[in-house]
């Protein structure tokens, strides 16, 4: 009998890569091995700028080379080798009414919150999301860690999830917490089980490798969705270890 058809999808932040910071040439040389036996495919829930920078140096090409599959935003922007899927609008699935009105809702909330510093950059709109970071993007890496810890202690993100949930559900709007600073918006089923489809019927097999798969996070639901067999990992080194293992399964 012929092995099973496998792939393996891989998030970014946390997990081939530490949060918002590059890939290291030895996770890039561990790839290109692991890609001579088994296609690969990455999703993030950035958008595909930063995801190129992270994944490699700002260079498009190298990106979609060294992958079968590049999902950004989800799988809301995508790509097969260099042949792009169409692009998803959360502007045109929900209209500018309530997209002004979830907007105003959050930026008024986000004034509310008391952290121990705020920058800039509190909106971010991508194609298929919004996305809201109550410290703001713009902040320094030291500040970021800071927020990290103070929102672990104080559950920041998690009740402004919960506010938005409250308010915005009924609009067909999905919340998750997205990396480290932030929340992720978008209309029910544009998760990350949205780049299955370009992909689900040609393999066996799929592997998903995610950090944030509890249930909030925004790897949870194609960590769990039944045509994936899902791994939480802890950071890239905890990635490396789990792929070894699943191909010495195959």
């Amino acid at each position: 009998m012929s092995s099973p058809k496998t792939i393996l999808v891989f998030d970014v932040d946390g997990t081939l890569t530490a949060a918002r910071q590059g890939i290291t040439a030895e996770m890039r040389e561990f790839l290109a091995e692991t890609r001579k036996r088994v296609p690969l495919a990455v999703v993030g829930g950035s958008d595909f700028k930063k995801i190129t920078e992270q994944l490699a140096g700002h260079d498009k090409d190298l990106l979609l080379s060294s992958f079968d599959y590049v999902f950004s935003e989800n799988g809301l922007l995508g790509f097969k080798g260099t042949d792009a899927f169409p692009v998803q609008s959360i502007q045109k699935a929900i209209g500018d009414e309530k997209l002004q009105e979830l907007i105003n809702f959050a930026l008024r909330y986000m004034s509310e919150i008391r952290l121990p510093k705020k920058r800039g950059n509190f909106v971010e709109f991508r194609n298929g999301m919004i996305n809201l970071s109550p410290i703001g993007r713009s902040c320094s890496q030291e500040e970021r860690m800071e927020f990290v810890k103070f929102d672990s202690e104080n559950g920041i993100r998690l009740k402004f999830a919960e506010e938005l949930r409250k308010n915005f559900g009924k609009y067909g709007l999905q919340f998750a917490i997205g990396g480290q600073i932030s929340v992720d918006v978008f209309p029910t089923g544009w998760d990350k089980t949205f780049c299955l489809q370009y992909f689900e019927n040609d393999y066996d097999v799929i592997h998903f490798f995610g950090d944030k798969t509890a249930p909030g996070g925004n790897d949870h639901e194609i960590f769990a969705d039944e045509r994936t067999i899902g791994h939480t990992v802890e950071g890239p080194e905890d990635t490396r270890k789990q792929v070894e293992a699943v191909l010495n399964a195959i």
